[in-house]
C-alpha cells in the first residue's frame, strides 16, 4: 500500500474524531435541552453555551466528507449514494437545527416550535451517524460495480447498526451533559441537573460499548489487520478509562472541565478503535455481495492527488486549529446573564 493512501485513511478518521468531539456536545445539548432546561432562561443558557462555536464545529464534518471524496472517490460514491436517504435526513436535521437556533431569539412567539425543531434537528444526526458507521463496519450489499445493492434506508437498519446508533447517541448525550455542566452558571439548578445526568448517561454508554464490542466480535466478525491488535486493545481500554474517569471526576471532585476532557478523550479513542478495526477497508461488503469490499488498494486516488491534498492540509489544518483555539479562549468560562441578550 502506498504511504499517502494509508496516511489519508487515518487522517479522515482524525477529521471524524474532530467532528465527533466538537459537534458531539452541540448535538447532545440539543437532544437534552427539553429535559434539563425548565424555563426560557435555562434554554437560552444552553443555546448560548454552544452559540459561538456550533457552526465552526460542523466544519469538521464537511472537511471529512470532502477529504473522502478527494482521497477515496469510490468509497465516497458508494456511501453517499447508498446512504442517500439517511444522508438527506442528517442534512435536514442539521439545517433545521441551524434555522431553529437562529430564529428562536428573533421570533419568541414561535418559541415552542423552534425548541422542538432544535431537539429533532439534533436527534436525527446524533442517531443516524452512528447507524451509518455501523453499516460500513458490518458491511453492506454491493453489486459488481461497487454500488449499494440493498433497500434504501430501511435496509440500513439492523440490530447491530441500531446498537451502534444508540452508542453514538449515548456518547453525544454524555458529552452534552458534560458541556452543559461546564458552561451553566454556578450555582444554578441547570448546572446541577446536567452534572447529575452525566453519570447515568456515561453508564449507558459503557454498557452499549460493551454490547457493541461483543456483538461485533462474535456475530459480525469482520476481518481485521492482526498487526493492529495491540492498538485495538489499547484504544478499547482508553474508551472505558475515559468514561470511568469522567464519571469519577465529575462525581467526586465536581471538576466539570476535567470531566468534559475525559469524556472527549474516550470519544477520540472510540474513533481510533474504529479506524484500527477497519484498516485497510473503507467500506465492508456483506458475504452475499457480488462486489468486493472497498479498500485502500481499489479506491485510492492517484499519488499526485494525494500529494496535493497533503500540501493543502499542511496549510489549512493549522489555520483551522488556530481558529478553534481563538474562539474557545474568547468564549471560555461560564455563561452569565449579560450573555443572554441575543439568545
Amino acid at each position: 500500500m502506498e504511504f499517502l493512501s494509508v496516511l489519508w485513511f487515518f487522517l479522515i478518521f482524525v477529521l471524524i474524531a474532530g467532528y465527533f468531539v466538537l459537534d458531539g456536545f452541540d448535538l447532545g445539548i440539543g437532544v437534552l435541552s427539553p429535559f434539563i432546561a425548565k424555563n426560557d432562561e435555562e434554554r437560552a443558557v444552553l443555546r448560548r453555551a454552544i452559540g459561538p462555536v456550533w457552526d465552526g464545529n460542523e466544519v469538521w464534518l464537511l472537511t471529512a466528507g470532502g477529504a473522502l471524496f478527494a482521497a477515496f472517490p469510490d468509497a465516497y460514491a458508494t456511501t453517499f449514494s447508498g446512504f442517500y436517504l439517511a444522508v438527506m435526513l442528517v442534512l435536514f436535521g442539521l439545517i433545521v437545527r441551524a434555522v431553529s437556533f437562529e430564529f428562536r431569539a428573533g421570533d419568541p412567539s414561535w418559541g415552542k416550535l423552534w425548541d422542538a425543531c432544535f431537539f429533532v434537528g439534533s436527534l436525527l444526526p446524533a442517531l443516524l451517524l452512528g447507524v451509518a458507521v455501523g453499516n460500513i463496519f458490518a458491511g453492506i450489499p454491493m453489486d459488481a460495480a461497487g454500488d449499494y445493492a440493498g433497500v434504501p434506508l430501511i435496509g440500513l437498519i439492523t440490530p447491530f447498526t441500531l446498537l451502534t446508533g444508540l452508542l453514538g447517541l449515548a456518547m453525544f448525550l454524555a458529552a452534552g451533559a458534560c458541556w452543559a455542566a461546564l458552561k451553566a452558571p454556578l450555582p444554578s439548578c441547570l448546572q446541577a441537573r446536567a452534572a447529575r445526568l452525566r453519570l447515568p448517561l456515561q453508564v449507558i454508554a459503557l454498557v452499549l460499548f460493551a454490547v457493541v464490542s461483543v456483538y461485533a466480535l462474535v456475530l459480525v466478525g469482520p476481518e481485521m489487520d492482526p498487526s493492529l491488535g495491540i492498538l485495538r486493545w489499547l484504544f478499547a481500554a482508553l474508551v472505558v478509562v475515559g468514561l470511568l474517569a469522567s464519571l469519577v471526576v465529575g462525581k467526586t471532585s465536581g471538576d466539570d472541565l476535567k470531566a468534559f476532557l475525559a469524556q472527549s478523550a474516550s470519544m477520540i479513542a472510540l474513533v481510533a478503535l474504529l479506524a484500527c478495526s477497519m484498516f485497510p477497508v473503507l467500506v465492508n461488503a456483506t458475504a452475499d455481495s457480488v462486489g468486493p469490499a472497498i479498500t485502500l488498494a481499489n479506491a485510492a486516488s492517484s499519488e499526485l492527488s494525494l500529494t496535493w491534498m497533503t500540501i493543502i492540509l499542511c496549510i489549512g489544518l493549522p489555520l483551522v486549529l488556530v481558529y478553534h483555539v481563538v474562539i474557545y479562549r474568547t468564549f471560555r468560562g461560564r455563561v452569565n446573564p449579560a450573555d443572554l441578550e441575543e439568545y
